[in-house]
C-alpha cells in the first residue's frame, strides 16, 4: 500500500521522487490500465481505495487497519459510486481524489523540511500536470474524430540508434505513417502513457526518456529552440548538486 513511515524519504529530492512515482501509477491506472482499474472497483466489495506506488505501480486494496493510520490514506469506498455515475464522471472523481491524496503524502513527509525546502519542493511537484488534468486531457484526444497535425513540429530531424525520430530528442510525427508500430512501447516518462502519433514529444537528453509536450509544459514551438532538453528530474538533480 502506502508504505511505512520507518522508510519515509527525508529529503526534498527523495519525496519529489516518491511523489513522482506515486503520481505515475495513479495517472497509469486511470489512463492506459483503466479498464483494469475499472473492473478492480467491484461495488459489491467493501470499501476499496487506490494507491498510488512509489515504483510507478498501483493497486486497488482495502485500507490500513490502524487508526489513525501511519500516513495519509486515499479516498474509502471508490468502488461503491462506480455504477451510480457515468463512468468518465466517476474516473474524474478518482482523479481528483488521488490528487489531493498523492500531495498529501507528500506533505506529509516535508513537515520537517523548512520552509524554503517545502516551497521548493512545492515548485518540483507544480513542473507535473495534476492527475486529474492529465487523464482528462488524454481523454479530450482520443474523443477528437481526427487527427491535426499542423501543431506538430517540422524541423530537419535524424534518426537515434533506438530507431526513434530526434533533433535534440524532439519527437517529430512524419504524416503519423508507422508511428504507432515504431513506438508501441514508448511511455511517457512522467504520465505512463503510451505513445500515440497524435500527441507531440520531447525526449531527454540526459535520462533518454520521454515525454507528452504537455506533462513538461514544452510546446512545439518552444522545442524548436531548444538545442539539449533536460527533464526536470534531470534538471532538479543538477541544481541539488550546486
Amino acid at each position: 500500500m502506502a508504505g511505512p513511515v520507518s522508510s519515509a524519504p527525508r529529503t526534498v529530492e527523495d519525496i519529489y521522487k516518491d511523489y513522482a512515482g506515486r503520481r505515475a501509477g495513479l495517472v497509469r491506472a486511470l489512463t492506459s490500465d483503466v479498464n483494469e482499474f475499472y473492473s478492480m472497483c467491484d461495488p459489491e466489495k467493501e470499501n476499496l481505495c487506490l494507491y498510488g506506488l512509489p515504483n510507478g505501480g498501483w493497486e486497488v486494496s482495502l485500507p490500513v487497519e490502524e487508526v489513525p493510520p501511519e500516513m495519509p490514506e486515499p479516498a474509502l469506498g471508490i468502488n461503491f459510486a462506480r455504477d451510480g455515475m457515468k463512468r468518465r464522471d466517476w474516473l474524474s472523481l478518482v482523479a481528483v481524489h488521488s490528487d489531493a491524496w498523492v500531495v498529501s503524502v507528500a506533505f506529509f513527509f516535508a513537515a520537517k523540511l523548512n520552509a524554503n525546502e517545502r516551497k521548493r519542493l512545492f515548485n518540483m511537484i507544480n513542473e507535473h500536470p495534476s492527475v486529474h488534468e492529465t487523464m482528462t486531457d488524454r481523454k479530450g484526444r482520443e474523443n477528437k474524430p481526427g487527427v491535426d497535425n499542423s501543431s506538430k513540429s517540422r524541423h530537419s530531424t535524424k534518426r537515434s540508434n533506438d530507431g526513434k525520430t530526434k533533433n535534440s530528442r524532439v519527437a517529430v510525427v512524419e504524416d503519423g505513417y508507422g508511428d504507432d508500430e515504431e513506438h508501441s512501447e514508448t511511455l511517457c516518462g512522467s504520465c505512463s502513457g503510451l505513445y500515440n502519433s497524435s500527441e507531440f514529444w520531447i525526449g531527454c537528453d540526459i535520462c533518454e526518456r520521454w515525454f507528452h509536450g504537455k506533462c513538461v509544459r514544452i510546446t512545439p514551438a518552444k522545442a524548436e529552440q531548444i538545442k539539449h532538453y533536460k527533464c526536470p528530474d534531470c534538471s532538479y538533480k543538477k541544481s541539488s548538486r550546486q
